[in-house]
């Protein structure tokens, strides 16, 4: 059977935060063949793949020569990598660009649809919230990319209300689960003696809508009632948005004074995130949106990563972070920012060890079920399929 070839279209492939695109493309059937078309490379020791066209590691000849060969299509829509995108395309003879985030999508709108290609966009999360918000100018530039995008993927029900509340037809919109490497992760039910301390892990870049200091306001409002060991994962990186929530961490840590019970431990690679993730017995993750509109859009792939290990996740009822857990399992889901709510769910975890197996259990089943990227793969290709043949 002939392969179907797609583009994935992308700026950067990839940023080390941004595993899941790696994911998407390096989980499909082999019956697709992906190449990733992008401007620039980075961790590719990390997220290497077969087929990867990058604009900026080109020679200038070849730039030349991409231009060229795309102008014909593109005409006055100019642009040097929509030129390069479709000489890629046109090269190995792709049937469907997936433009990964929303502004990709509309960037490259034009030069896929006068191809004859099938466009396939999916959003995130900062692409539908945060940037509209800041910027009015991509409610109308949305509005364009729903007309020309065959079909517009995303995270969960809430994302998906989101992008129909911009303008996208409801029938362009697709449910679409980010899928995780179920294979790479064991399932090890947690257990806790109740002589030992609660350890209690959390692990995200840091960023406002990830709630930390609410996530530290909750473990100490219990500090006195149950021992604990607290394991931060993560760091503000290089951005004075992070460098600010550092300081609200830092802060937070000395209020509710937790200095001699918080292990802070930086920016690790992902084996490490999950060796510590076995030595933990919750996972804590506060999410909510910002006053300028940032959140998660769908759910944290390491959430999902740690419900699947088998870890109680004490969390939010934020975007599609209910969807992981499914209508049965949101008991351990507090409102955003009740620091409240999420001390009351984090004590009753600790005074009924007996509940845990049932939880764990139901949230491994469903992550097999709705997460497993090697699936989520299959569903991809099905998707591309149905596109092609529009």
């Amino acid at each position: 059977m002939q392969k179907q070839v797609v583009i994935h279209n992308v700026m950067t492939w990839v940023h080390l935060t941004e595993n899941w695109l790696y994911t998407q493309a390096k989980y499909l059937p082999d019956e697709v063949e992906s190449h990733i078309v992008c401007k620039s490379t980075a961790n590719l020791n990390v997220f290497g793949m077969r087929h990867i066209h990058s604009w900026s590691d080109l020679p200038l000849c070849r730039r030349v020569l991409s231009v060229f060969r795309g102008l014909p299509v593109l005409r006055t829509h100019l642009r040097q990598q929509g030129a390069h995108l479709l000489e890629i395309a046109r090269r190995y003879d792709a049937s469907v660009v997936h433009s990964h985030f929303g502004y990709v999508g509309w960037r490259y709108m034009d030069a896929v649809r006068r191809a004859g290609l099938g466009h396939v966009v999916t959003f995130y999360g900062v692409d539908v919230s945060r940037l509209p918000q800041e910027d009015p100018r991509w409610k109308t530039r949305y509005h364009q990319l729903f007309r020309k995008a065959d079909r517009v993927l995303c995270e969960g029900p809430h994302m998906a209300g989101l992008i129909t509340q911009l303008g996208c037809p409801e029938q362009k919109v697709e449910v679409h689960h980010l899928g995780i490497r179920i294979d790479t992760i064991p399932f090890r039910p947690r257990r806790r003696d109740p002589a030992e301390p609660l350890r209690v892990l959390i692990a995200a870049s840091f960023r406002e809508k990830k709630g930390i200091p609410d996530a530290l306001g909750a473990l100490g409002r219990i500090r006195d009632a149950v021992p604990l060991e607290v394991t931060i994962i993560g760091d503000s990186g290089s951005s004075e948005e992070g460098r600010r929530e550092k300081g609200r961490i830092m802060a937070a840590i000395e209020k509710h004074r937790l200095g001699s019970t918080v292990r802070l431990l930086g920016f690790q690679p992902h084996s490490t995130l999950l060796e510590e993730a076995y030595r933990h017995h919750v996972y804590l993750c506060p999410s909510f949106t910002t006053s300028n509109g940032d959140c998660e859009g769908g759910a944290p792939i390491g959430m999902i990563e740690m419900a699947g290990s088998g870890m109680p996740v004490v969390s939010t009822r934020h975007c599609d972070i209910p969807e992981v857990f499914g209508p049965d399992g949101g008991s351990l889901l507090a409102d955003e920012r009740d620091t409240d709510g999420l001390a009351r769910r984090l004590l009753w975890l600790a005074e009924n060890p007996e509940a845990w197996d049932q939880i764990i259990r139901a949230a491994r089943d469903r992550v097999e079920w709705q997460y497993d990227a090697a699936k989520q793969g299959v569903r991809l290709a099905g998707i591309y399929r149905d596109v092609a043949q529009r």
